[in-house]
């Protein structure tokens, strides 16, 4: 088989395990709701199918054990209980490992023999007796069927081999299968990699109808099976004949249950993935991401041409050239925003990552911890997706850990016994922002100061506002536990998140009250490709000041800076005093500067600042660029991007310019306008 088809099967496996970990922790609040026993029974079907269709045995055999145990729940045979849950729980995290080829052999013999002992406790005639009235079908109905299967001659292609299928069905039960080989071709015209062979097959099974069909749920649209019950009714003793045609058309299927609805997107979305790089089914496709990548990066050469011809038009006043100009300016931003929107993705895959996490960190706590999302319908670039799961899980352990009090703490001051984690995200212009609150203790004031002041960050004579004391967690080994854990004690949790957030474009608010709980805020930009900015001008050098930031844009004149007798750099703005920083003097550009200046104001975590520049050029649609590793490590910028004419133009990373403007000692007080 293919690599790649292999890696689309990790991918899909790595899906299916999520929806496996979610269903057992919903199963811990609806212990009895035998729809989600369904689905992970089905979850953990495709992982075994999928894993013998690629010959990755050892995942298909010990997957085989789990499903064993839950198709026994799903019957009715055994009740399902808290133990089960973690012991399958367990089983998923083996199964992760043996993804990554770490798998733990003398582990996964223990869990085997654990799920075996389980299910040998089958014949427990009280644990019969509790099985839920809606059980499918007990066992010891024997039923026989008459099974036409006519595979699609090119199901090799989809990865689905159909021997695999009929052992399946032996499985069920006592089989007799008769071949039809009338429409195999003579051998000087035949494809040897297609089937040209239909099968009948009669099968005695006490299983049920939904077992036998759930044996074809992954076939393609093109594949054909008729389901006939022809045994006896166990009710009236007669004779029935029951049919079913379960793979037939669109139609045919949209008619389904909506259970086995569910069941044929996944299984079709696994076997299809096997076969190409992208899979189709009811009018979506899904593209391997490195190809979204590609398109978006050609998109981007695109705008930059698309300036240049801009730029070529204004110089010439040509009106046709112009008018050309105009809409080629025009459709190129329309196919840059879809570009982009194909890489949208919705956050809410990843929110639902972090339940796992919640249940065992409140464990292992001894916390009560109640986890909500909102907002996972929430578009976000795949990319930028991808990197915030380490920062959301150093968030979320230090909400736990350090934010959510104890039961008995909780109750002491008149709260509910358990706490709450909430992670939402919403649309903000431009932005996404990503919440992740508690309603804990909140962050100790005086206790960060006392740390601040113990590491030099802050002078004992110094008094900063709550705000200044909230941005120190995220200094590097910064931490004010008692003691060192193996979850928290180092220092080194919050200083990853502001890391990446910095890499990301974003910024973070941190927001707390004692007593009453703590929000973190992360402001992230909605794509990393291609932002909209403002272009500045420093003697010959460009800047682009990435406009979610921007507030507004003032003149300063050399008699305003005269006045500020040299003492500081404050910019008198509608009445306020603003600070501003000189990118002349941040960058070391050399050239006198004109008598008349230019402030933008941006505002970077509710706090104002200018930037003093020679020029305002204008907006600009900005496509980012990775800076060369001679530049890669100056403060203060996160790429560079090409304008029309040919000429760089370096992108500020607005925080970081303004923390390496402090740290030369600029007075940029924290004054608000």
């Amino acid at each position: 088989m293919k690599s790649e088809h292999l890696n689309l099967f990790y991918e899909e496996a790595e899906e299916l395990i999520q929806t496996v970990e979610r269903c057992l922790l919903d199963l811990e609040e609806s212990i009895d709701d035998m729809n989600i026993v369904g689905e992970a029974f089905r979850a953990l079907h495709t992982i075994k199918g999928s894993s013998s269709m690629f010959g990755i045995d050892n995942i298909a055999g010990f997957t085989h054990d789990i499903e064993n145990l839950f198709e026994s729940i799903r019957n009715g045979e055994i009740k399902i209980t808290r133990e089960i849950i973690d012991l399958t729980l367990e089983a998923v995290d083996q199964i992760k490992l043996m993804l990554k080829d770490k798998e733990e052999h003398d582990k996964v013999e223990q869990i085997k023999n654990k799920f075996a002992a389980i299910l040998n406790s089958i014949a427990d005639e009280d644990i019969k007796e509790e099985a839920p009235v809606h059980a499918e079908i007990a066992k010891g109905n024997m039923e026989t069927y008459k099974i036409k299967f006519s595979p699609n001659p090119e199901i090799f292609f989809s990865g689905t081999n159909p021997v695999f299928l009929i052992e399946e069905l032996k499985e069920l039960g006592e089989i007799k299968i008769t071949a039809n080989s009338d429409k195999i071709p003579t051998i000087d015209v035949i494809d040897p990699e297609k089937v040209f062979i239909d099968w009948e097959i009669i099968l005695s099974t006490d299983a049920g109808m939904d077992a036998v069909k759930d044996v074809f749920i992954f076939l393609d649209d093109e594949s054909k099976v008729e389901i006939e019950k022809i045994g006896k009714s166990p009710d009236s003793g007669e004779t029935v004949v029951e049919s079913e045609e379960v793979v037939q058309d669109n139609s045919a299927k949209d008619n389904m249950e909506n259970k086995k609805s569910s069941e044929i997107e996944t299984g079709k979305s696994s076997v299809r993935k096997a076969a190409d790089s992208a899979s189709y089914s009811k009018g979506r496709i899904k593209v391997d991401s490195e190809k979204l990548d590609v398109l978006v990066n050609l998109v981007g050469e695109l705008v930059t041409v698309q300036g240049h011809l801009t730029q070529t038009s204004i110089g010439r006043k040509d009106p046709i050239l112009m008018s050309i100009a105009e809409e080629v300016e025009r459709l190129t931003w329309s196919l840059r925003d879809n570009a982009l929107n194909l890489k949208m993705v919705p956050i809410g895959s990843t929110f639902n990552q972090f339940n796992r996490l919640v249940r065992d960190l409140s464990r292992d706590l001894g916390k009560n911890v109640v986890f909500e999302t909102e907002g996972g319908e929430t578009e976000l670039d795949k990319n930028m997706i991808e990197h915030l799961h380490d920062p959301l899980v150093h968030i979320i352990r230090n909400c736990i850990d350090h934010g959510i009090e104890d039961p008995e703490n909780r109750i002491a001051k008149g709260k509910s016994e358990a706490g709450k984690v909430l992670i939402k995200a919403e649309h903000s212009g431009a932005n996404v922002i990503i919440t992740v609150q508690d309603d804990g203790a909140g962050l100790n004031v005086d206790a960060i100061r006392k740390k601040a002041i113990e590491r030099n960050l802050i002078s004992v004579q110094d008094e900063p506002d709550d705000k200044t004391i909230f941005r120190m967690i995220f200094e590097a080994g910064f931490s004010t536990a008692a003691k060192v854990t193996n979850l928290s004690g180092r220092g080194v949790g919050m200083d990853v998140v502001s890391k990446v957030i910095d890499s990301l474009r974003g910024s973070i608010d941190v927001d707390s009250k004692p007593g009453e709980g703590t929000a973190i805020k992360l402001k992230l930009p909605l794509t990393l490709a291609i932002i909209d900015g403002l272009l500045v001008k420093v003697s010959d050098e460009y800047f682009i000041v990435p406009l979610s930031y921007v507030e507004e844009c003032v003149e300063l004149t050399n008699e305003d800076i005269a006045e500020a007798n040299g003492k500081s750099l404050l910019l008198n703005s509608h009445g306020d005093l603003l600070p501003y920083i000189s990118l002349r003097d941040q960058f070391s550009v050399k050239g006198e500067a004109p008598e008349i200046q230019q402030v933008v104001v941006v505002n970077e975590n509710d706090s104002k600042t200018g930037f003093l520049v020679d020029e305002i050029i204008g907006e600009h649609q900005t496509v980012i660029k990775s800076l060369g590793k001679f530049i890669k490590d100056v403060d203060g910028l996160s790429g560079l991007t090409i304008l029309g004419n040919g000429t760089l133009a370096l992108i500020l990373d607005i925080p970081t310019v303004i923390k390496s403007a402090e740290r030369k000692e600029f007075e940029l007080t924290d004054i608000q306008v």
